[in-house]
């Protein structure tokens, strides 16, 4: 094979993604690229109609878009020194291309001549909409700009994709770095006991001690971290951990504090190009809020609304250790303010969330949300036989599967990747995708959901496009033999990424780049943040929490412990959320300027009201804030969205609520006003076509017993 990256078989060929075919592949794909875009450009503009011009100009960069996206799914989920090479050898020229699209001033005549055309403001339905995002988009990123302009904000967009692509090395990099090695398992009382299991496995892979005198290994992965911050009774240990993981990003080689400072200033810069004041206003002129003023005015406030059951919170928290471990009544260092939450926890509710573990095997998870949602919004999902072949054993006559209608295993790029089949209930296949579950130290942190082929229904003489998607994530392991048991909340991460998921693959919308999740950013966590609900329902939770060993459901008892410490510290859960999103808007909207400031100091200022006040202040969690400074773009002057969202969804879940928590009628409506509409209509608009009305603001504040 040529050029790997760039074929279209539906199964990818993953051994053949080697990083020495990138540099090749992605510089054809490049050159293709802008020979079809040429070829838009100088079409006969007598003939010009929406097919030729929009759609034209979305076909033209598919393969391009198509083929970095491998790489840069292989750089997140597989990276090595090699690939991260190749990868940072395309990067800026993928990112001055792209640039350049909105910026072509023969490109942009074509779209605002046909704009003005008969046929055009005769269009209707989601061509129109697409005619109207695609003259936005383009507005948007520079198209009216002069020609000293344009060329500023091409470099700008290349030195954002170079500098955001180093800080997500870097805390790649920084988190691998740390180890610490226990020797003596008593360090670790109190800890659950998969936790000391999995430490002592893990110490094990990476050889150390052994079989006879076993030592065990603590990282900053999530699965490794938080059970020592919540459950050791070692401090020091915990202490440890914590400076790790403050340390992400912020020492050395790996520190993140000038290009924080170099992301902001950029973006600023663009915005101001643009004609905006700031980054957050350039960003969300297109989407639910409109600007940042609306963002911050949202955060500030839900932020009076709990601002004084957060204190009540915080003291009683502070009382509670005062009584139990006969401390003065003072400030919580940072790394005992998660222990100490856990153990009143326990004593008010008789309640450790480590009792659901068991309920949680990661198969029965998955299996039992499969069928859930199968019963919910008329779908069915079907695994198939997976391989992982190894590069140099490639050869024309290998058994893997390359496409739906083939027999044979589908390649996958790492043993534990499993592969799916989404269907109609008339058979009709509609989509497949991955699921990568577990942490490896190739692999980047948190959980995501992207897709690498972009559907679409059948529309005339045009087939269905069949989309191709991924969830990721970095959950509990499995450990000497035994299934990987999750934790409540992993089990509420798996349903999120799966509600992305099935917003992209449960999409009818006939043009793919309206399809799916392009929505606005804003609107794009509900049916996520939706699928979380489920993880509390008694008639949704025995579909799929159901015992490893025995099979049995939650125990009524248990169930009600659960439930009755289910908003336990909820205000303090809130402000930490919503300080993300203060800290976000501030530093685009009033700080991005500031390169001289000391970033701490900034970040103290702008969350001060948000946060629990600490015996030892924590350095900025900016450092290692990758939804804001990995990408370009990503979450930055965003995060907001998740709390915006979340009160879409919890107004939303309240219709299934009253009608029947498993109702299909329901759950059908669901899909055909919110899954299946991507952005072919207001996301406003959307909202109320479910609900029959506008979101009930106070929704989020009931649910988490705040109102």
């Amino acid at each position: 094979m040529s050029h790997p990256y760039l074929t279209q078989d539906f199964h990818i060929r993953w051994s053949t993604l080697t990083p020495e075919s990138i540099v090749a592949d992605i510089e054809l794909a490049l050159h293709e690229a802008q020979k079809r875009l040429d070829a838009v450009i100088d079409q006969d503009r007598g003939r010009m109609n929406f097919e030729s011009v929009i759609l034209g100009l979305e076909e033209s960069t598919r393969i391009l878009d198509e083929s970095w996206t491998l790489v840069e799914h292989l750089d997140g989920v597989n990276n090595s020194p090699e690939l991260r090479e190749a990868h940072n050898i395309m990067l800026p020229k993928v990112s001055a291309f792209r640039a350049k699209i909105p910026l072509n001033e023969h490109l942009w005549d074509l779209i605002e001549t046909y704009s003005k055309t008969e046929e055009a403001r005769d269009l209707i339905g989601v061509r129109k909409r697409c005619l109207e995002e695609t003259v936005a988009s383009f507005k948007n990123h520079g198209a009216e700009l002069p020609p000293d302009k344009k060329r500023r904000l091409e470099e700008i967009e290349a030195e954002l994709s170079q500098a955001t692509q180093k800080y997500s090395e870097n805390v790649l990099d920084s988190t691998n770095a740390f180890e610490l090695i226990i020797d003596n398992a008593e360090q670790l009382d109190g800890m659950p006991q998969s936790a000391i299991d999995a430490a002592r496995a893990d110490a094990a892979a990476k050889g150390y001690g052994t079989h006879d005198e076993p030592k065990y290994r603590l990282t900053l992965k999530a699965p490794s971290l938080i059970p020592v911050m919540q459950y050791c009774d070692d401090a020091e240990i915990r202490r440890q951990l914590w400076v790790g993981s403050t340390g992400i990003g912020h020492s050395g080689e790996y520190d993140n504090t000038a290009l924080i400072w170099q992301i902001l200033r950029l973006r600023q810069e663009k915005a101001e190009l643009l004609g905006k004041a700031n980054f957050a206003d350039h960003i969300l002129e297109r989407r639910m809020a409109k600007d940042g003023a609306t963002a911050l005015n949202f955060t500030d406030r839900l932020h009076q609304r709990v601002k004084a059951a957060f204190g009540k919170e915080v003291i009683a928290l502070q009382e509670y250790r005062a009584e139990v471990a006969h401390f003065d009544h003072e400030l919580f260092e940072p790394w005992d303010v998660a222990y100490w939450t856990e153990k009143r926890r326990k004593a008010l509710y008789d309640f450790d969330p480590e009792e659901l573990r068991p309920y949680f095997p990661l198969d029965g998870v998955i299996h039992g949300m499969f069928r859930l949602t199968e019963k919910l919004f008329d779908i069915k999902i079907t695994d198939r036989e997976t391989v992982t072949l190894h590069p140099m054993a490639v050869e024309d006559t290998t058994p893997a599967s390359l496409n739906p209608h083939q027999r044979g295993p589908v390649e996958v790029w790492d043993p534990a990747v499993k592969f799916y089949e989404m269907r109609n209930l008339d058979d009709v296949h509609i989509g497949s995708f991955y699921a990568d579950w577990h942490p490896r130290d190739n692999k980047r942190a948190g959980a995501w959901m992207n897709y690498l082929r972009a559907g679409c229904p059948p529309v005339g003489d045009q087939d269905r496009r069949l989309n191709l998607g991924m969830i990721c994530g970095n959950m509990t392991p499995p450990v000497d033999g035994k299934p990987a048991l999750l934790t409540h909340g992993e089990v509420e991460t798996v349903f999120h990424e799966f509600g992305h998921l099935l917003h992209q693959l449960l999409g009818t919308v006939e043009i793919p780049s309206m399809n799916g999740v392009a929505v606005a950013w804003d609107f794009v966590e509900l049916p996520s943040q939706f699928m979380e609900n489920f993880c509390w329902e008694r008639e949704s939770l025995d579909f799929f929490a159901k015992h490893f060993e025995t099979g049995e459901t939650i125990p009524p008892k248990l169930f009600k412990r659960m439930l009755a410490a289910k908003n336990y510290m909820s205000a303090t859960a809130m402000m930490r959320q919503l300080a993300f999103g203060k800290l976000d808007l501030d530093l685009h909207v009033k700080h991005a300027k500031d390169e001289n400031a000391d970033l701490d100091t900034v970040a103290r200022e702008i969350t001060t009201g948000y946060t629990m006040q600490l015996k030892t202040e924590p350095p900025t969690m900016a450092r290692r804030f990758s939804h804001l400074f990995s990408s370009p773009v990503g979450y930055a002057a965003s995060y907001y969205s998740y709390k915006w969202a979340e009160v879409l969804d919890a107004d939303a879940f309240t219709r299934f609520q009253k009608e029947g928590v498993l109702n299909p009628a329901t759950g059908r409506a669901f899909r055909d006003n919110i899954l299946s509409k991507g952005n072919s209509e207001d996301p406003a608009k959307l909202f109320r076509d479910f609900m029959g009305r506008d979101p009930d603001p106070e929704a989020l504040l009931r649910r988490d017993g705040l109102s």
